[in-house]
């Protein structure tokens, strides 16, 4: 279900290095191994004071540097079918005109209204600026349960000794985990299609953003109009953008479960010593090396695994639900919306840039047959009982489908028939209509009640 995250894999056979410990117990002590550490980070002390002013476990300024830097090289300036012109024009106008069409087909097919006021073209450096902070809440709390390890294994008279030492290995695992993150961004930001692809609201409330120079490259090779792949694209993001804004839980949710499971990692630190060891003091490049060695590979607890099957079962209902209401809000309108479907759906079984990106960050792995699962809930459900009833679940969490009504879609929309999935003295249409008005409410009239 899950991967090791901040790439704490285990150990690559073909990368060992001259200092990795051999089996014939040329293993230094305690203090070889602590006084190893001391000349790396006296060695490292002039990199860290440059490495930007980031304070925490996760080094965002290097972050951010590195994933701008990464996508400047990687940037060709070339635009072959030209909507994705640097001057932003072109690429602005035809995002707006595909958002304008795309509002007004969903408009038919979901009971809940526009979520986006604004509609945008991003560059991928652009993806990486507004997106950050998100990032660095979903982060924050993996990096610091796995960099707290690092001092918790020190002995009590190693901690005593190190003093100020300790503040500067907490730099040197924030800029480890700044590198990985900078480059992950970097790859992700070269390859996703919108604000909202990896299923979280990375970008800010109620602003549809696409990122028309990666949807050319998308588009490549499909034998299908630019403009339809664009109005396709432009209908999931608003989608997304209805739901991120209309239901006032999913929001709090996704990011909220993400933490659980993050603030539950647990490291065997046992494996400080021969950490140690696997370092080369005048290497820095043998830090991210031995931190990913596998040595300090977090242990997934019960609660852990918990929270990631809520996480992805409510990953799965939504992208589940915005397969099925883009499919309807478009119809035969596209003729080749029935193949941008199922191209959208194979990039996600492959491996694409939300699985790696969460397997990386997160430690989370999702599960593509989850995902066309819940596809198949809300369209049965939908068949069945109407779009009202079908989007008035999402107006109470309690009301969702589980991940058990997963693997039995039906029995799900005969209970739900039956009125046992509503609960006692909730109407779900009055829920989003009621957060629609708290929404909507001029300040200060709260006051008056």
């Amino acid at each position: 279900m899950s991967k090791p995250p901040f790439g704490f894999g285990p150990p690559d056979p073909d990368k060992r290095g001259e200092n990795e410990p051999s089996d014939s117990g040329g293993q230094p002590s305690g203090a070889e191994a602590f006084n190893q550490l001391g000349q790396m980070l006296s060695q490292l002390g002039q990199m860290l004071s440059q490495a930007g002013s980031s304070t925490g476990p996760v080094n965002y300024d290097l972050a951010k540097q590195i994933a701008l830097q990464n996508l400047s090289s990687s940037d060709s300036g070339d635009v072959k079918l030209g909507f994705s012109s640097s001057s932003g024009g072109d690429s602005s106008t035809a995002v707006r005109d595909a958002a304008h069409l795309a509002e007004l087909w969903l408009d038919a097919a979901t009971i809940l209204p526009a979520g986006a006021t604004s509609t945008v073209a991003w560059s991928a450096r652009t993806w990486v600026e507004k997106t950050l902070p998100t990032w660095q809440r979903l982060c924050d709390p993996v990096a610091q349960q796995v960099s707290g390890a690092w001092v918790q294994a020190l002995p009590d008279e190693a901690k005593q000794a190190a003093g100020p030492l300790l503040s500067m290995m907490g730099q040197m695992g924030g800029m480890a985990f700044g590198s990985q993150l900078g480059n992950a961004l970097a790859q992700l930001a070269s390859e996703v299609l919108t604000s909202t692809e990896v299923g979280l609201p990375l970008g800010p409330a109620a602003t549809s953003a696409l990122l028309p120079a990666n949807i050319e490259k998308f588009t490549e090779g499909l034998e299908l109009p630019t403009s339809e792949v664009l109005v396709f694209i432009a209908a999931r993001e608003a989608a997304h953008q209805r739901l991120f804004a209309h239901v006032p839980w999913l929001r709090q949710r996704l990011l909220a479960t993400v933490e659980e499971f993050a603030n539950g990692i647990s490291v065997d630190t046992s494996a400080l010593e021969q950490l140690a060891g696997r370092i080369d003091p005048s290497n820095p490049a043998s830090i991210e090396e031995a931190m990913s060695s596998g040595l300090l590979e977090p242990q997934t607890s019960p609660e852990q695994k918990a929270a990631l099957n809520r996480l992805e079962t409510l990953l799965a209902l939504v992208e589940g639900w915005v397969d099925v209401v883009v499919a309807e809000a478009i119809g035969d309108r596209l003729p080749g919306a029935d193949a941008l479907r199922e191209t959208l759906r194979r990039r996600r079984a492959t491996g694409g840039p939300a699985e790696q990106t969460f397997a990386t960050l997160v430690g989370l792995e999702l599960r593509p047959r989850r995902m066309r699962a819940a596809s198949s809930l809300w369209k049965l459900v939908g068949d069945q009982h109407g779009i009202e009833k079908r989007d008035g679940l999402w107006s109470h969490p309690d009301l969702m489908p589980t991940a058990d009504d997963l693997d039995e879609p039906l029995d799900f929309s005969e209970r739900l028939g039956d009125g046992e999935s509503t609960l006692e003295g909730i109407d779900p249409i009055a829920e989003i209509e009621r957060a629609e008005r708290e929404k909507n409410k001029p300040k200060g009239d709260e006051d008056e009640n």
